[in-house]
């Protein structure tokens, strides 16, 4: 007996649940290597994007003034925790509204645009006095 995709079940959910093209058997769990997979590749892709960032910083400075590191890294690890979780259930939302293939695109729409923002407030500030 194998399990379909239902009506209401997000690309994210048909991919965990191994119904992304195949046919699994009726509560099954997904192979830990894509569970894995996911954790690792979510995880090095936000510690990349966090270092040197402001958050950093601010976190180094905090850490420096307090004299308290333990403190400040519980403080900050709170916050990531928590910027992140308003990341992942925006992203659900937004996964079972859009196509996916139309958020590529959104997104990567919205990284041009704020590179490009960000390049010509840089080339602002370098050419005025």
């Amino acid at each position: 007996m194998s399990s379909s995709p239902g009506p209401d079940d997000t690309p994210a959910q048909q991919e965990l649940e191994g119904q992304a093209g195949e046919a699994t058997p009726a509560g099954a769990k997904p192979a830990d290597t894509t569970v894995w997979a996911i954790i690792f590749t979510t995880f090095t892709t936000v510690f990349l994007a966090e270092l040197g960032d402001k958050t950093q910083l601010a976190a180094l400075l905090l850490a420096a003034e307090s004299g308290r590191p333990l403190l400040v890294f519980a403080g900050a690890a709170f916050a990531l925790i928590c910027s992140s979780l308003v990341g992942v259930l925006l992203g659900r939302w937004l996964a079972s509204v859009l196509p996916p293939q139309r958020l590529e695109r959104i997104s990567g729409l919205l990284m041009v645009a704020l590179g490009l923002w960000l390049g010509s407030q840089a080339s602002l500030g370098l050419l005025s006095p």
